[in-house]
């Protein structure tokens, strides 16, 4: 049962979320991470009210940091509330709950991070921003008119974007025999590169705000290279029977060939004699775009899997089709 309107909330709040995840590495890449002392008030001002002429340099950055979290804080409270209120699925209401408790949890640990100066909450903040991100998308896709017509393994299945009408998922075209009675080894290898590139994004976090740990995210670079190159693949053979999992599948090769490339130039630019010599802009460019495509892998990772489980498998999820014993509050 879609409602356009909450999908487009949804996605107004995952894309705005996106805007402040670049706007969080933008500053972390300029180092203005404290050009603002205080937390709530911004110098002593309340932070809505803060003059702009006074908006520059670090402060510039940092404070609209601030702003734009702000925003997603206050988009984020709109969906949970329309969601309580227009939603007929419980789980559904219930995630819009967790995430306005999350945003609110993410809002207090940056705080905490200026007051306090601990780089720990700094690591912290980053690793919430990136978990919040993902279920923001999965907001977004739940709200979708796709997902609430698709229905598990079923011939019957309205195409979804992309499908040509009539194709349906074969579970046996995934695992390579007959349909299994648990997780297809699909399903398994895209909750495997999800949950990679979410803890490739931790250590980068690591790296981002300490300098250590750089010999364990190349590690987990070349995991997470392997684990997406497999998917790919696998995707790409079970494209005929559902051709949306061989899009995001190309579009997610795509985003590891360039996340690749942008951690190359963001260690050297950091950590070998070459960097010297960029200009700080362009090392700027390169170190949030890096942090701004590994949140893209991780959105698409996070979309496929959820639709592997949705055209996999019946009852991987509680009442998918918006059959749910609670009443709506009027």
């Amino acid at each position: 049962m879609a409602n356009a309107w909450l999908h487009r909330l949804a996605l107004t709040t995952a894309g705005t979320t996106l805007f402040l995840l670049f706007v969080g590495a933008l500053v972390t890449s300029k180092g203005a991470g404290l050009a603002v002392p205080d937390w709530p008030t911004t110098f002593g001002h309340n932070m809505f009210l803060f003059p702009w002429a006074r908006m520059v340099d670090g402060v510039f950055y940092e404070h609209s940091h601030r702003l734009v979290a702000s925003g997603v804080g206050f988009l984020t409270l709109v969906l949970a509330v329309c969601l309580w209120f227009r939603e007929p699925r419980a789980w559904v209401r219930r995630l819009g709950i967790a995430a306005l408790v999350l945003v609110i949890v993410q809002g207090i640990i940056g705080g905490l991070r200026v007051v306090w100066l601990e780089q720990d909450f700094a690591i912290v903040h980053a690793g919430l921003a990136q978990a919040f991100f993902a279920l923001m998308v999965a907001m977004a896709l739940f709200t979708s008119r796709a997902w609430g017509e698709a229905r598990p393994g079923m011939p019957s299945a309205p195409p979804l974007p992309g499908e040509r009408a009539g194709s349906s998922m074969n579970s046996a075209a995934v695992t390579g025999g007959a349909p299994a009675a648990g997780w297809t080894l699909f399903q398994w290898f895209c909750l495997a590169a999800t949950l990679l590139i979410y803890v490739q994004s931790l250590l980068g976090a690591v790296i981002r705000h300490t300098g250590t740990g750089v010999v364990l995210h190349v590690l987990m670079a070349l995991l997470v290279t392997l684990q997406v190159g497999v998917l790919v693949l696998k995707a790409l053979q079970v494209g005929e029977e559902a051709p949306v999992f061989r899009s995001l599948a190309l579009f997610l090769g795509a985003l590891l060939l360039l996340q690749l490339g942008l951690g190359t130039a963001s260690y050297a630019a950091r950590f070998l004699a070459i960097g010297a010599a960029w200009q700080p802009g362009l090392i700027v460019a390169v170190t949030t775009g890096h942090v701004v495509t590994g949140a893209l892998m991780l959105a698409v990772s996070v979309v496929m899997t959820l639709w592997a489980f949705r055209r996999l498998g019946a009852g991987r999820f509680p009442a998918m089709d918006g059959v749910v014993s609670e009443r709506v509050p009027a």
